[in-house]
């Protein structure tokens, strides 16, 4: 009692000097401190929250099918199991790892789920021969595989505007190593410390001291962290007592493990462009194209040690520093007990092992992406897409994608000074479902803006042509590619009073010819006069039927007068390339939650296929269009194997340059053009077909077969009157026929024999009109 009376005594004495200091400080703690931090505490906890649990939109390409006879190449093979992300190191022993000898794979597979079931992880051994797939085996008992799928590659993260990558991982799925050597490493004593390790300060203190400059810190895991989500690198008092509020906060109201799991995600590894690299799973996919789950001991210890400096020890521009710390960071393992002498001298001896083409998907394909998100918007809002933990399985073939692109690219290159100012798009497509493959919409496919392939209207010129010519064919008790047709002079006034005389690209007039004739060489005269016959305003509606909008009323039309954008004509081929049946383009296959579960997905459900055998007569015409009309120069070249059927396509003035061509299962339509309109000096088979010649070489498709489909038949015929008429006949010539509609009239070649023996020639029928030497439309 004595004592706190003296005690009393002397803060009574005392109480005039130190109330000013008292009510200061009592000011300032309430007034200011206290508020701040709670201000401090509420942007935490959001900040925090969202970090944990804002699992973003994750996008993957299509798997990849494996099945006995499907097209497949090794190089495409090869290239489809790098970008999903797949290493030859492990030798197809280690999940995510394959190994290759000639044309034989094995391959250890992750297994997915996705929105049509999905595959667990096999160990397959996979064998192509003469451009497809020769058997699947399952490596593990030696039976063979009927049908497989490949985990698909990811291919873009929906994270807003701000551009970094992460992976999102549960604490649960890290490797122990990685946890513990962590710690290790950066805060030996991060499970008993509140945030803040005084000791650790004290001796990074001393330390400092002692050599006169920085050489240790004393920062805890959850100062780190603070710093990477709220604060800047400037070295101020403000900024450390920030810290150091944070960092207490934190530590009271999360536990380590949730503190450690935030830690695992954030942490700033490195930089890819303008894209910031963020988490130790991104980081392994970054630095060795490896999920987190197979990283060895070194390279869990280089990722470690990054974390000290990630632009001072990035193991690709400077190897030799990140080695050595490496090194260092396997010895603390060591030290801590985590791996044995044996384990440590093993992992030390290894070279830093960097993935030289290793890197994370940052949108990499934007035009493609742009038709997902279109694709998705009626279903799936921004806010949806960025923090809904989605994901999204779309169609894109990324070997499809990559040949285009780099078909275009050396393309353009090709052509010098007339490639220069132009630009180009592509869309390629699966005749059989319908799917997008790949979309290619600028010269530059990594370029953000102006999407060509979606967004650009251009004029179609001639590629209009076969979908005049199907209209005609659906009517085959009127029509055939037999049928006599003119090509003779035309001079008419369109709805609007302006005059209309188109010409031939030859600048000639052939007369009657067959109609398969007029559109294997591109004839206008002859393609105006049929439609004329058939009516602009079918053909208007046929166009109409595929969602087109303000389709030209005048005759021009026939002509190409008409403006779409390439994927608006991949459309309409995909419907010729279907047989006939109208399969709505996709890019999306279905969308999944963060549960694992289906949530929507996209069926393609074709129509009835009212004109079948018209697009059957179509598409065989089309092959006599690449074997002997204006895309001959793919007939006679190493791709004849393909009976592709094919259309070129030129604007007036050659202002674009375009081509449309499909295989047995692929289709692609490339365009070129300036984006200024002028003239590009570029024809359809000059400019645009090349782009696909070049794709075709290397792009795994299947051939067309060279008969004409079901429910055709063949017969000779004078091309002269349209009519049946003997094979012995000189000149005779065969077409295809819908079954039933076959030509009744029958003439012989009697006279025409009898002229010839006494050399009359003049009942000697004329051969089909040579092919042009360049040809053009």
């Amino acid at each position: 009692m004595a004592f706190l009376n003296r005690l009393g005594s002397l803060l009574r004495t005392a109480w005039p000097w130190l109330r000013i200091p008292f009510w200061l400080v009592m000011g300032l703690l309430f007034g200011f401190l206290l508020p701040y931090t709670l201000i401090l505490n509420a942007r935490l906890q959001d900040r925090f929250n969202d970090l944990v649990f804002a699992v973003p939109t994750r996008v993957y390409a299509r798997p990849l099918p494996l099945e006995t006879g499907r097209a497949l190449t090794p190089a495409a093979l090869e290239l489809e199991l790098t970008f999903a992300g797949y290493t030859a190191e492990g030798a197809g022993k280690v999940q995510g790892s394959y190994s290759k000898n000639g044309s034989r794979f094995v391959i250890a597979s992750h297994g997915y789920f996705g929105p049509d079931g999905g595959e667990l992880p096999h160990r397959i051994r996979v064998a192509l021969a003469d451009g497809q797939v020769a058997s699947v085996v399952d490596d593990t008992n030696n039976k063979p595989i009927a049908s497989i799928h490949l985990d698909p590659a990811r291919i873009a993260t929906l994270y807003g505007a701000q551009q970094e990558e992460r992976r999102i991982v549960r604490l649960e799925n890290v490797p122990p190593l990685l946890v513990q050597g962590l710690q290790a490493v950066e805060d030996r004593d991060f499970k008993n410390h509140i945030g803040l390790d005084f000791s650790a300060i004290a001796r990074a203190s001393f330390a400092n001291l002692r050599a006169g400059h920085t050489v240790q810190g004393g920062s805890t895991l959850t100062q780190q962290l603070v710093r990477n989500l709220f604060l800047d690198r400037n070295q101020t008092m403000l900024r450390k007592v920030n810290e150091a509020i944070l960092s207490l906060l934190m530590e009271a109201h999360y536990s380590k493990g949730r503190i450690l799991e935030a830690y695992v995600n954030e942490v700033f590894l490195g930089q890819q462009g303008n894209q910031a690299v963020h988490g130790f799973a991104a980081g392994g996919e970054f630095f060795f194209g490896r999920r987190l789950e197979d990283l060895r001991p070194q390279e869990i210890a280089l990722l470690i040690g990054l974390v000290k400096g990630p632009s001072y020890y990035d193991p690709r521009r400077y190897p030799d520093r990140a080695l050595s710390r490496r090194n260092l960071v396997l010895q603390q393992f060591h030290d801590t007990g985590l791996l044995d002498d044996a384990q440590t001298k093993a992992a030390q001896a290894t070279p830093l092992g960097i993935a030289p083409n290793a890197q994370l998907p940052h949108n990499r394909f934007p035009a493609f992406m742009q038709l997902v998100r279109s694709q998705i918007t009626a279903d799936f809002d921004e806010a949806a897409l960025r923090d809904g933990s989605l994901s999204i399985f779309t169609t894109l073939d990324p070997a499809a994608q990559l040949y285009t692109e780099q078909a275009i690219i050396t393309t353009m290159k090709s052509l010098g000074k007339r490639g220069a100012a132009a630009q180009a798009a592509a869309v390629v497509t699966d005749t059989t479902n319908g799917s997008v493959l790949a979309v290619v919409g600028s010269r530059d496919p990594g370029e953000q803006g102006f999407n060509r392939a979606l967004d650009a209207r251009r004029s179609i010129g001639s590629l209009v042509k076969p979908l005049v010519y199907l209209v005609a064919l659906a009517q085959p008790s009127k029509w055939s590619l037999a049928s006599i047709v003119d090509d003779l002079p035309i001079n008419m006034r369109q709805p609007d009073g302006t005059p209309w005389t188109p010409q031939n690209d030859d600048h000639e007039v052939h007369g009657q010819v067959p109609m398969l004739d007029a559109l294997v060489h591109s004839w206008n005269l002859a393609t105006v006069n049929l439609g004329m016959q058939v009516g602009v305003p079918r053909i208007k509606g046929f166009l109409e039927s595929f969602g087109l909008e303000g389709v030209n009323p005048s005759p021009s039309l026939l002509l190409g007068a008409i403006d779409l954008s390439p994927l608006q004509v991949a459309q309409l081929y995909e419907y010729i390339a279907a047989d006939g049946h109208a399969l709505p383009l996709v890019a999306v296959r279905g969308v999944m939650d963060n549960k694992g579960q289906a949530i929507k997905r996209y069926e393609v459900k074709g129509g009835d296929g009212e004109y079948q055998t018209a697009a059957r007569l179509t598409t065989w015409a089309m092959q006599q269009v690449v074997n002997s009309g204006t895309a001959a120069a793919i007939g006679n070249s190493s791709l004849s194997w393909l009976h592709a059927a094919g259309k070129t396509g030129t604007s007036d003035s050659q202002r674009d340059s375009w081509f449309a061509g499909f295989t047995g299962d692929r289709l692609a339509v490339v365009w070129m053009g300036r984006d200024d309109n002028k003239p590009t000096g570029l024809y359809g088979a000059t400019g645009s077909m090349r782009v696909w010649q070049e794709l075709f070489r290397k792009l795994p498709t299947r051939p067309r077969s060279a008969a004409p489909g079901e429910g055709l038949e063949m017969a000779y015929v004078n091309p002269q009157t349209g009519k049946r008429t003997d094979p012995s006949c000189e000149g005779s010539r065969q077409f295809p026929f819908v079954s039933g509609y076959v030509p009744e009239a029958e003439e012989g070649c009697f006279w025409q024999r009898f002229k010839g023996m006494f050399g009359g020639g003049d009942g000697a029928q004329q051969p089909a009109p040579p092919v042009p030497s360049n040809p053009t439309d």
